[in-house]
């Protein structure tokens, strides 16, 4: 009996021991807390203490010193002064909408829209009563004329998703602010390094930019390709609280560990979107010379559509553009030759998603994403390739020898 009760008396002292590190410890890798409970030391502060302000600790789900520090990190990448940690990028892009907007709205897309932004709004957004509709992006005129009385929210995507043409940013956001309507761009292929989205005019007395910025850490801050994480920054703290308790309604939170993989990848993320973006450089270059292929699809191309949009906004050094082009191989070629190109890339893999130091590739069936075949689109069928880290000459070598595969 009594070694029972020794044994509980150790449980308890295991639980409640009271050794405390002393503070002061500093290391080059922030801290990990793992928490769901928060301690509090008196029934005053925790009825004082306030989790929306970020000045102290109520519950894990609300944040911690490890998900604060990463969020103040992201605001000085994107040049914002609020940010809201979420699951992936595509549950940032479903809170700010889930939270701009309510039965009767209506929401803006550009039709080179991220894919699932487009289906959450033809279904649950559909589904609540709230209506959209598909706007050129190539043509701020047609985005103005678009604009209607309940719209509330316009979508705004830079470059667009897989077909890669670069907007007018600056004058969309100019027409959504002279009609008094939001603005959410989803800045991932941007990240914060080839442009500012909050001020699309450096230089400039009066910064104007757009008001919410949703990116997917997925991509280049985690640069692994092993973390699913997104945030939503913004620069106007009455639009902060509003998705903020949106974020917190529905319960959104993000894993210490993951956290951590973000903050350790951060400082090297300049170093890398510039890698990146020379080796896609190159490459898209390169396939412009290849028989096989129509056209080449990347912002910093002259040919390439929205090609002076980019220029006006993007540094033109590396660090101007990520690591992303598209190619569409000629109209002779048919979908079954392409995709045994793709079959046959070695250092390519085929998979979703871009940012890590392996090179991926994605045939699209094209005609199934647009309503209509853009006029500036050569016919064919389109290749995505997300370029790594890898030596472009072995890249190169990789596409040529794939491209034996069509014959």
């Amino acid at each position: 009996m009594e070694n029972h009760l020794n044994m509980h008396k150790k449980t308890t002292a295991l639980i409640h021991h009271p050794y405390v590190p002393p503070a002061g410890f500093a290391a080059p890798q922030p801290g990990v807390f793992k928490a769901s409970t928060v301690f509090f030391s008196n029934a005053a502060a925790m009825r004082r203490v306030e989790w929306k302000d970020k000045t102290g600790y109520t519950y894990g789900l609300h944040g911690t010193p490890t998900t604060y520090q990463l969020e103040e990190r992201l605001c000085a990448l994107e040049g914002g002064l609020q940010c809201l940690l979420v699951p992936s990028g595509l549950a940032a892009v479903a809170t700010v909408s889930m939270s701009l907007l309510g039965t009767g709205d209506e929401v803006l897309i550009p039709n080179n829209v991220y894919g699932p932004s487009k289906t959450l709004a033809q279904g649950e957004l559909r589904a609540w009563g709230i209506s959209h509709r598909v706007y050129d992006p190539m043509d701020p005129q047609d985005l103005a004329a678009r604009i209607g009385p309940k719209t509330r929210l316009v979508w705004l995507e830079a470059p667009g998703s897989v077909t890669l043409e670069f907007p007018d940013l600056l004058e969309m956001v100019s027409v959504c602010k002279a009609k008094g309507v939001l603005t959410a761009l989803d800045n991932t292929w941007g990240a914060g390094i080839a442009f500012e989205p909050f001020n699309l005019t450096p230089g400039s007395d009066t910064a104007l930019g757009a008001d919410v910025s949703v990116h997917a850490l997925t991509k280049y801050p985690s640069g692994g390709g092993d973390v699913l994480m997104g945030s939503i920054i913004t620069r106007d703290s009455n639009l902060h609280m509003k998705l903020k308790l949106t974020h917190m309604r529905l319960g959104l939170a993000v894993g210490a560990n993951d956290a951590e993989m973000v903050l350790r990848s951060l400082p090297s993320i300049v170093l890398r979107y510039q890698a990146h973006d020379i080796g896609a450089r190159e490459l898209a270059a390169w396939c412009q010379q290849l028989p096989q292929i129509a056209q080449v699809l990347h912002p910093a191309l002259p040919q390439s559509p929205g090609h002076a949009f980019w220029k006006s906004l993007c540094d033109n050094r590396p660090g101007g553009a990520a690591g992303l082009f598209s190619v569409m191989f000629k109209d002779q070629f048919s979908s079954e030759q392409v995709d045994a190109f793709c079959d046959a890339l070695k250092l390519f893999k085929l998979g979703y998603s871009w940012g890590g130091p392996i090179s991926l590739v994605v045939p699209y069936d094209l005609a199934s994403m647009r309503g209509a075949w853009p006029s500036h689109l050569a016919r064919g069928t389109l290749v995505r390739f997300s370029v790594g880290l890898e030596a472009v000459a072995d890249l190169k070598a990789d596409i040529g020898q794939a491209l034996g595969a069509m014959a």
